[in-house]
């Protein structure tokens, strides 16, 4: 007979089956004030299908089953394949059929013979990738298949799999290019101008990913908080516990509208100036303060569920991977100095300033904190003889952007609460210090999973 010690209690039920989009108030309001015209029916299939039980499941299963080299079959011919877990391929089933996949582009160009080793190689199981290797007249980028046009494997060998602190489901590697067939890409001589590009796009992806994840890790933080008793009441009544997830409430909030800016502008560069130029400055900026927040906030949402955050099983598990998540963004594709020296030359040209007023503009005389802070950045910008505060001015526009934003997607009781901690100063050095004259009521009933 079975043997009963005890009563499980208090412990809430995972996030599951809830339409994360759908939930996702922030985002919605988002979408409707930078892209009125979006068919949105695609986004609400996908936040049902991603919040099903059984597509966090197969996340569980594709980080904890990490990938494996084969580097050669059982008769000891090289082969050079990674095995995935079958969680991982329903994975990206599902995002190509959402549409979130890029397309192989056919080589049109002259042929070139590549040799030599690269020391990082994200995703060694691509249909191909973009390499930078020097040729005759110097360093340029060549588009380097897997496989061949003829149905041959390249010659290009995976030595090992990298041993990451996250990102455990995608694979990355150390390669030899052997010999490997690759084309050009661009001119001669012009590799990294036009690498740049396709690093200038993977900004943007650094920057929707952090304000994705701390949306999910503030969803569980909120629901776990909903469920969990303390002291005869639900977590989520209690006074100091209300401030530290409306707080998380507010940086979730500002970093999802600053990088629905950012993917707006990289929508409309090609056909509108201000929108080009305002690309140009945003990158930097969401790139450097969203990922830069994103690990602080990791930790503070996985301290709301205690002890049930930091194990790595069950539905807890997701708040746990998400922290080890959140710091490659902020290192993918340009770290925090690259990205505030980018702010700078940025800033630098002619036409930015009167860029940068014009997406202001509209949040002008709506917070005494925010005018002070738009008043100051042109003089800031010009005084600037040295690098040596970087740093603060990206933190400053990044700022004053996402107040001007919120400004105009977000309540009132949003807009005033962020403004009056992050531009006023009325805030200490850590989330959960917000005054205790915010509305708390509003931004977590706003920001609440369902």
């Amino acid at each position: 007979m079975p043997i009963v010690t005890h009563e499980v209690f208090n412990q809430p039920e995972p996030l599951v089956d809830v339409n994360l989009f759908e939930a996702n108030r922030p985002l919605q309001d988002a979408l409707r004030f930078h892209a009125p015209e979006l068919d949105t029916s695609g986004l609400h299939a996908l936040g049902a299908l991603v919040g099903t039980a059984e597509m966090q499941r197969h996340a569980r299963l594709a980080n904890v089953h990490a990938p494996q080299l084969r580097s050669h079959d059982r008769f000891g011919r090289r082969i050079d394949e990674v095995e995935f877990h079958p969680s991982y391929h329903d994975l990206m089933r599902a995002a190509t059929a959402a549409g979130l996949h890029g397309t192989p582009r056919a080589p049109e160009r002259r042929r070139y013979t590549v040799t030599g080793h690269k020391w990082f190689f994200s995703a060694p199981m691509s249909d191909a990738f973009l390499i930078l290797a020097q040729t005759a007249n110097g360093l340029s980028c060549l588009f380097l298949p897997r496989i061949l046009p003829d149905g041959t494997r390249n010659a290009l060998h995976i030595q090992r799999l990298k041993d990451k602190l996250g990102n455990k489901a995608n694979a990355s590697s150390e390669v030899e290019f052997a010999g490997a067939t690759a084309w050009l890409v661009g001119e001669e001589g012009r590799g990294v101008p036009q690498i740049l590009a396709m690093g200038t796009l993977t900004r943007l992806d650094c920057a929707l990913g952090t304000s994705g994840l701390m949306r999910q890790a503030l969803s569980l933080a909120l629901d776990h908080t909903r469920q969990r008793m303390a002291f005869g009441k639900p977590l989520i009544e209690q006074p100091l516990m209300r401030n530290v997830l409306a707080d998380l409430a507010l940086e979730s909030e500002a970093a999802t509208a600053l990088a629905l800016r950012l993917a707006r502008s990289f929508d409309r560069s090609m056909s509108d100036e201000h929108e080009r130029v305002i690309q140009r400055l945003l990158t930097p900026i969401a790139k450097f303060w969203t990922c830069k927040r994103g690990s602080a906030f990791a930790q503070e949402a996985m301290e709301c569920l205690g002890g049930n955050g930091y194990v790595e099983e069950g539905g807890e598990g997701i708040m746990a991977r998400i922290y080890r998540e959140m710091p490659v963004n902020s290192i993918w594709e340009g770290a925090g100095n690259i990205m505030a020296l980018d702010l700078l030359r940025a800033l630098r040209k002619a036409d930015a300033a009167a860029a940068l007023a014009q997406e202001l503009a509209p949040a002008r005389g709506m917070h005494p904190a925010l005018d002070r802070l738009v008043a100051s950045l042109p003089t800031r910008v010009e005084m600037m003889a040295n690098e040596v505060e970087a740093r603060r001015l990206a933190q400053d526009v990044a700022l004053a952007v996402q107040a001007a934003l919120l400004a105009q997607t977000a309540p009132g009781a949003v807009f005033r609460a962020f403004c009056d901690s992050r531009l006023a100063g009325d805030w200490g050095g850590s989330f959960g210090t917000l005054p205790s004259g915010t509305d708390f009521a509003a931004i977590l009933e706003r920001a609440r999973p369902r």
